[in-house]
């Protein structure tokens, strides 16, 4: 489905785990909704974090994201709302893991998801699909139904390490499925001023991706790790923490690149 200029769906992927990608697509989300923006969270994501993040007990959701892509329900009966105004939820659960491996005999079992989402889309004004730490079916789904990717990169020595490989897909369903997709930059992650080795791989990465990674470095924050404990975002758990601030920087900066053209 053609999209209007102000609609946006931006995959968050990364092969790799522990890089932040649900806690990229959570507090994003917030601060994007918080600014006006109507956002959904599509959490790909078998281990159904973002639910949790978010405050939501996932063994009360009737429907999830795996009753949508094997067309047993409706992304519309199964999104729920956050609590929070302009903040959206298509919720995932471990039963994600068995609908991955039920997709694979199904015909464009690629497009499950774009295909799921397009009679909701015009509703939001940004989807935030979380992608599983994994190259499988699940992110094909999310870089298929995608605009743009956004890569969170933690920043440490082996965070390079299948960087290439990611890119190598996203080129792949680019020229096989998804015609549209951009890569919309680099997040860097767990980032600590402090050490040589941090500065190190941003400027590894700025060489790797000009002009794509984001000015804005996401510190390494004990205030980001605690706030899903709680079942809250960032903005709402500590507003001043340098966390929450980054956050809150990264979201303005996202949208001024969407608004350039950039």
């Amino acid at each position: 489905m053609a999209l209007e200029k102000q609609n946006m769906i931006i995959a968050i992927a990364n092969q790799k785990g522990g890089v932040g990608k649900t806690t990229t697509a959570i507090n994003l989300g917030g601060y994007l909704a918080q600014k006006g923006r109507r956002v959904l969270l599509v959490d790909m994501d078998p281990q159904g974090n973002a639910a949790t993040c978010l405050g939501i007990e996932k063994r009360e959701l009737e429907q999830t994201v795996s009753e949508v892509l094997l067309g047993e329900a409706s992304a519309e009966a199964a999104i729920v709302q956050t609590g929070r105004s302009g903040l959206d939820l298509l919720a995932a659960t471990p039963d994600l893991a068995g609908t991955s491996v039920a997709m694979v005999p199904m015909m464009a079992r690629e497009t499950r998801l774009t295909k799921a989402l397009a009679s909701v889309v015009d509703r939001y004004d940004i989807i935030l699909i979380d992608c599983p730490p994994s190259l499988g079916l699940l992110t094909i789904n999310g870089l298929t139904a995608a605009d743009r990717v956004l890569i969170p990169l933690q920043c440490e020595f082996l965070a390079l390490e299948g960087l290439a490989q990611l890119k190598e897909t996203i080129d792949l369903v680019r020229s096989q499925l998804n015609s549209r997709l951009q890569i919309g930059g680099v997040v860097m992650t767990m980032y600590d001023g402090r050490a040589n080795l941090a500065r190190q791989v941003v400027e590894e990465v700025r060489r790797y991706f000009p002009q794509r990674i984001f000015n804005t470095l996401i510190p390494r924050n004990i205030r980001l790790s605690e706030a899903p404990s709680h079942g809250e975002l960032i903005s709402e758990y500590d507003p001043q923490s340098r966390g929450a601030k980054a956050y809150a920087a990264l979201s303005e900066e996202l949208l001024q690149r969407e608004e350039s053209g950039a």
